[in-house]
């Protein structure tokens, strides 16, 4: 699915190529997010070809829920089949990690006031992303460290064709952060060197 502009109405300011942020977020997915097996269905839907990248151009909080009110309409009502998630990456706006965190608040209001609780859910991507009580250079925080500031729209669809049950489910973050600490932050470094991160 190629990537494309989100509509901003007067919200727009073109602040980054967007083949650029669609392809160095493509490669952290295929070597991070596949080459460490940090997610259980990353790899069928980025090699189907069933994400939609959106790189969104606005440069406040209100142009970015203008964008994400646009995209969650649009996944609910293409066929699974043929999006299956989105990523909408917005390099120009919520770059703090403080900001875009509280941001996530309004995000899920958003979710809620289109009816879509329990059909979409928003998992959170950000160069400085921090889980709380960690270090800034911890390596478990590369887990949810992309290349931009993104916000990763996901069908609960998805989730529940995994076959997985809620322990399972909640294994995931943990498999996760003890792959990344076997692995190691320089080696990791390494890794992302092509990215951004």
């Amino acid at each position: 699915m190629p990537g494309s502009f989100a509509p901003l109405g007067s919200h727009v300011l073109e602040i980054i190529d967007p083949s650029l942020a669609i392809n160095a977020t493509r490669h952290w997915i295929a070597t991070v997010v596949i080459g460490l097996n940090l997610c259980p269905f990353a790899q069928r839907v980025f090699k189907g070809e069933k994400i939609r990248y959106v790189v969104c151009q606005a440069v406040d909080e209100s142009g970015l829920l203008h964008a994400l009110n646009h995209e969650l309409k649009l996944l609910v009502a293409t066929p699974i089949d043929a999006i299956e998630t989105t990523l909408l990456i917005h390099p120009g706006v919520l770059t703090n990690f403080r900001n875009y965190n509280e941001f996530l608040g309004s995000a899920d209001q958003r979710i809620e006031a289109l009816g879509l609780s329990g059909t979409i859910q928003i998992a959170s991507f950000h160069p400085m992303y921090r889980f709380a009580n960690t270090r800034p250079d911890a390596v478990e925080n590369y887990t949810n460290r992309s290349p931009y500031p993104m916000l990763h729209l996901l069908r609960e669809d998805s989730i529940s064709q995994l076959g997985l049950d809620a322990a399972e489910l909640a294994a995931i973050p943990r498999r996760n952060i003890e792959t990344l600490r076997a692995l190691g932050r320089r080696e990791l470094l390494k890794m992302l060197g092509a990215t951004r991160v």
